[in-house]
């Protein structure tokens, strides 16, 4: 699964729109829609926890990317860290196998 996830982040951020970042990722859940938020491993706890309840309450799909921030962040062709992020418009990359692997 984990190729194939790195083969739909790319997709993603070729073709679609992402938010990338802890807080702009919550503010978004808050006020928006988006179509899934994505977490790496190694994202902080108190992150997490607060990311995953305010998705929980929006009905967003939470979904853990298997590799750390740094991975997640070369991926999405960032010299820098990403522990948590949010797709607002997949494009046309195919996310329902993000979203099946997704904590509801």
């Amino acid at each position: 699964m984990h190729m194939e996830a790195t083969e739909i982040i790319k997709r993603v951020i070729e073709t679609g729109e992402v938010v990338i970042g802890a807080r702009r990722t919550l503010k978004l859940i808050a006020t928006g829609k988006p179509k899934l938020v994505i977490l790496s491993e190694n994202c902080p706890e108190k992150t997490r926890d607060e990311i995953k309840h305010m998705a929980k309450i929006g009905s967003i799909p939470v979904y853990t990317f298997n590799g750390t921030s740094l991975q997640l962040g070369e991926i999405c062709g960032k010299p820098f860290p990403i522990s948590a992020m949010v797709i607002k418009n997949p494009g046309d990359a195919k996310i329902t196998e993000l979203i099946r692997g997704a904590e509801k």
